[in-house]
């Protein structure tokens, strides 16, 4: 779980920061963290859409500039020809339902991941799906002392 932070450090987006690592047999396969698509503009460098309308967090995924973290490891994988088939996908916030139907069709087999989302129709879909899914426990200050342990500045990108 500590690389799928370390991957959201990579994030612009104004709102939140999220990481993900795709890992299966203890191998990394690939990483991803939320942003717009490569050679456009950052999010943290333009007014966001959804700031701007005031929408609540898990609703009108449409109206985002930027890729999840999942999809953009899931992209990565793609890129670089990695299967990621009866994969583990780790990430820092509980899958949204796009991401959660792209972790499902990828034949990921498991989602481990640290917050939770406000989105339900994610967790229903879950639900009715064979992925295994779990909540990692890290507290903030396990967070911050990775990050120190590793000089890193936490809240910085």
């Amino acid at each position: 779980m500590g690389m799928a932070y370390f991957a959201a450090l990579r994030s612009n987006c104004v709102r939140r920061g999220v990481g993900a690592v795709i890992v299966r047999d203890k191998h990394v396969l690939a990483t991803g963290y939320n942003g717009p698509p490569s050679g456009t503009v950052h999010c943290d460098e333009v007014s966001c859409i959804r700031v701007d309308m005031h929408v609540p967090s898990g609703e009108r995924h449409e109206l985002c500039r930027g890729l999840h973290a999942e999809q953009n490891a899931i992209i990565q994988a793609a890129v670089h020809g990695v299967s990621i088939k009866d994969s583990i996908i780790y990430t820092t916030t509980h899958p949204c339902v796009v991401c959660a139907k792209m972790i499902m069709n990828s034949m990921i087999k498991e989602i481990v991941y640290a917050e939770g989302y406000p989105d339900e129709l994610s967790q229903l879909m879950l639900l009715e799906s064979s992925l295994a899914t779990r909540q990692f426990s890290m507290t903030e200050d396990d967070i911050i002392k990775l990050f120190e342990k590793h000089k890193l500045n936490f809240g910085e990108h």
